[in-house]
């Protein structure tokens, strides 16, 4: 509780602060409105310009005029240029309406104004409403009234912290968690889209003055580097596109909670469960579930500090879907490996989590949806789940992960054997995307060095666009060829097709092959794990001969085909297929003849 007050204590100052801006505004509004009955007449201006103010960082502009005017035979003196008072620098408004007032003072001009004529000693000049000023305070309005209210809502909505360590919770800490009470869990589509809406508009409030001020600085002053700023505005259009996606998704496919079998899912036993969609069965549509485990956890000190997340493991497969009383009903089920972390299972600033995600491309708007579900070690089965629908999922998947590994490896038989080649190119997308991220962080640090004399700074921001852009080229353009002769195995790595690195291993010393994360990418809430395929002979030396597959699943799968093509027959161990293990080992290894 004092917590909660100490809390609230600090969020009414952000709140106070958006409440006093609201009333700003609204004053301004309702001021302008009532003036729109006030009479005009003519006023001879007695001065008129503007202020300059000089700050430390900015100069400050303020417009005064002193005029006479004349109201049913009596003579009154204003000085009231707008509906604000003050000087400000928020756009050319001061300035341009001062210049106005002097250019007529000097000339000997009469002006009009606007009187109350309930209270003709009151007059003004300008009574519109100033938009850009609109626009500014309402930043303050929305950011800081936002984050205030915002802050309330949490700290009075959330849960005074539980003793987990109470004999209530000993066999259950999922319960803890609100939103794990049954096992029906919920998507976070719904709060995606709010916060997606919410992001979205206060960034683009926050922009919103930008094309304004690139205008004076580009066109006025040809200072054409302010051309930058045009990537708020369009990184706000994209923002908005999102926002009305997120929209779109959860107006066609409404809720579409999962429901668990086993309730938590297990480690070292199953994850599995059925999604109810309200959508018509179409049989050509495939469903992709990928279940991730991931540390959270806080990177860096002091005001560098933020959080990040690390995927630990992965496996995707195709949900067997059918039709349903209300639509198209989904089946799914995974193997949880043993050894894995506890669902939010919190210590300090470090926690894990696992996260569903399900997809499917379709025509109109594509599926969506990322769930939290709690997974804890309980050894558990599912019960209810249909045999058939959890083994068609596995057989949609088997055929899923084949197509996926015969994009990525080629298979060539000739005169000079068999060879699988890992061509250059795979991945484009990502690779160029990395080269992308890395140039603009490379330019930033050469335009902090060069333009700005910041070498610290633009090292930093050049060194990491540096690495991240060479290690992007560099999967782009190499390439791996492995073959097998009569000896054993080899493989060639190629840069732009030159050869940099030969190696061999022998048939008679390998051991068995192993799966490594050889590196990962993130988008949102949704990670991929990318896995490299390793080969280990009986003095644990490595080769690699395979790489880039996508999830446990598909790397499984590569497996599977590399040890056809590298001519070994293993008898394997039926629950390696679908549960990921440290290692996948053979009991028994001969030449393929």
């Amino acid at each position: 509780m004092k917590g909660k007050i100490f809390g609230s204590l600090f969020a009414l100052l952000f709140f106070g602060v958006g409440v006093w801006m609201l009333w700003s505004i609204s004053d301004g509004f309702i001021e302008s409105f009532h003036m729109q009955s006030w009479v005009q007449v003519e006023a001879q201006l007695l001065r008129g310009g503007y202020d300059t103010h000089s700050g430390d960082d900015s100069n400050t502009y303020e417009a005064f005029a002193k005029y006479r005017y004349t109201y049913l035979g009596d003579s009154f003196v204003g000085t009231r240029v707008s509906l604000g008072s003050g000087a400000d620098n928020i756009g050319d408004y001061q300035v341009d309406i001062g210049r106005n007032l002097s250019s007529a003072h000097a000339s000997g001009e009469t002006i009009l104004v606007f009187v109350d004529p309930d209270n003709p000693a009151e007059a003004v000049i300008d009574r519109g409403v100033r938009w850009g000023m609109v626009g500014f305070k309402s930043i303050f309005l929305f950011v800081f009234g936002g984050f205030g209210l915002g802050l309330l809502v949490v700290m009075w909505r959330a849960r005074t912290e539980q003793d987990k360590s109470g004999a209530e919770h000993a066999d259950s800490p999922w319960l803890l968690n609100d939103a794990w009470q049954t096992a029906t869990i919920r998507s976070s589509s719904r709060s995606a889209m709010i916060g997606a809406w919410i992001f979205a508009g206060i960034w683009n409030l926050i922009s919103a003055p930008m094309p304004f001020v690139m205008y004076r600085e580009v066109i006025e002053k040809e200072n054409y580097i302010a051309l930058v700023g045009l990537l708020f505005t369009i990184v706000g259009m994209g923002l908005l596109v999102w926002a009305i996606v997120r929209t779109l998704e959860w107006r066609r496919f409404g809720a579409a909670p999962v429901s668990l079998d086993p309730f938590p899912g297990s480690i070292g036993g199953h994850v599995g469960g059925t999604i109810d969609l309200n959508l018509p069965f179409d049989a050509a549509t495939r469903f992709k579930l990928t279940l991730t485990h991931i540390h959270s956890y806080i990177s860096g000190s002091g005001k560098n500090r933020s959080q990040k997340q690390k995927a630990l493991w992965q496996d995707t497969l195709i949900a067997h879907a059918e039709p349903a009383s209300r639509g198209t009903r989904l089946t799914f089920r995974f193997d949880a490996p043993e050894g894995m972390h506890e669902s939010d299972v919190e210590h300090d600033d470090s926690y894990y989590l696992w996260r569903l995600n399900l997809t499917a491309e379709m025509a109109g708007t594509d599926l969506d949806r990322n769930y939290d579900i709690p997974v804890y070690a309980t050894a558990q089965q599912s019960q209810h789940l249909s045999s058939y629908a959890v083994e068609k999922s596995r057989a949609e998947q088997s055929v899923a992960a084949d197509q996926s590994i015969l994009k990525i490896v080629q298979i060539i038989h000739d005169a000079s054997g068999r060879r699988m080649v890992y061509p250059p190119g795979r991945h484009l997308g990502l690779s160029i995307g990395g080269v992308v991220f890395g140039a603009i962080f490379a330019a930033v640090g050469w335009y902090l060095i060069v333009t700005e004399g910041q070498p610290i700074f633009g090292s930093v921001f050049g060194g990491i666009g540096a690495l991240v852009a060479s290690f992007a080229l560099y999967t782009m353009i190499n390439s791996l060829e492995v073959s097998r002769n009569n000896s054993g195995f080899e493989t060639i790595r190629r840069v732009l097709g030159i050869p940099i690195r030969r190696k061999h291993m022998l048939r008679s010393a390998f051991d068995h092959f192993t799966k490594h994360s050889s590196f990962q990418s993130q988008s949102g809430n949704k990670h991929d794990i990318y896995y490299s395929i390793i080969a280990v002979d009986s003095e644990g030396n490595r080769l690699v001969v395979g790489e880039g597959f996508k999830g446990q699943s598909e790397a499984n799968a590569a497996i599977r085909l590399i040890s056809e093509e590298l001519g070994l027959r293993a008898v394997s161990d039926e629950r390696n297929d679908h549960r990921d293990t440290a290692s996948l080992r053979f009991n028994a290894l001969a030449p393929d003849n």
